[in-house]
């Protein structure tokens, strides 16, 4: 069978790919397991996804790993998911140093517990030169805690004098967002079939294509990224403009 590989252009690649890792716990109870189980065997889904977008050569892929929101299931879960973050981050050190793979985290991730923190801040530094794929893990993050937490710092330097309101514009205000620096992601790609966005990257997402598939995260395969490049690649991306004046007729 023909791979979607083949009919990707290289030449029109997005730069940043943004994904929301749905269908763990509906994964596991489909095998009659506990949800910690579905959290496991995504691992593999993960590294596929982070190898296949470094063969390609994406330079951003940001998964959301756990949200805000998330803090709110049941503590065996909670507490499955912060030790299969530690464990999994020693495992893989040498992959990531392998494959040039620079780790990089958003949210407010002074809420994990210290082991993970030590941990994350451990394989943060151990990456930092990596010239490889940036691999971004949305911890403990959601959209709008991002966007009140830039708000407030805004606010914070307004009253300090050192900015003026009048100052404001999108450009200074991507400056306070966790991921600064970091171009949107073109491509948001969820899976397990749910039709929503889930408090992820709101500013960011803006202008982002948007890819469902109905496979569950933990079945999610480089074949499946390779579908969902595909499919940006099909699409006209007009930002608010008609597809007239992107294509003018001379």
């Amino acid at each position: 069978m023909k791979s979607y590989k083949e009919n990707i252009d290289f030449n029109n690649l997005p730069r940043h790919i943004a994904v929301i890792m749905d269908g763990n716990g509906r994964w596991a109870k489909k095998k009659g397991a506990m949800r910690i189980f579905g959290h496991k065997n995504a691992i593999q889904a993960v590294k596929d996804v982070t190898e296949g977008c470094g063969e390609l050569g994406i330079k951003y892929l940001t998964l959301y790993a756990f949200s805000t929101e998330n803090w709110s299931r049941p503590k065996a879960e909670i507490d499955g998911l912060m030790e299969l973050l530690v464990s999994t981050l020693k495992q893989e050190i040498k992959t990531l140093m392998d494959n040039q793979v620079k780790l990089k985290t958003i949210g407010d991730t002074s809420n994990l517990p210290i082991d993970c923190q030590k941990n994350l801040a451990w394989a943060i530094d151990q990456t930092k030169n990596n010239s490889g794929l940036t691999l971004v893990l949305a911890l403990s993050y959601s959209g709008r805690w991002e966007i009140i937490k830039a708000t407030k710092a805004i606010a914070a330097e307004i009253e300090q004098g050192k900015i003026k309101a009048s100052d404001i514009n999108e450009s200074l205000f991507e400056n306070y967002l966790q991921t600064s620096g970091i171009p949107d992601p073109e491509l948001l790609i969820r899976t397990s079939g749910e039709l929503r966005v889930s408090n992820f990257l709101l500013w960011q997402i803006a202008y982002s294509e948007l890819y469902i598939t109905p496979t569950l995260w933990p079945d999610f395969r480089k074949e499946h990224l390779y579908e969902a490049i595909w499919s940006y690649q099909q699409r006209e991306r007009r930002f608010g403009k008609t597809s007239e004046q992107l294509n003018p007729v001379s």
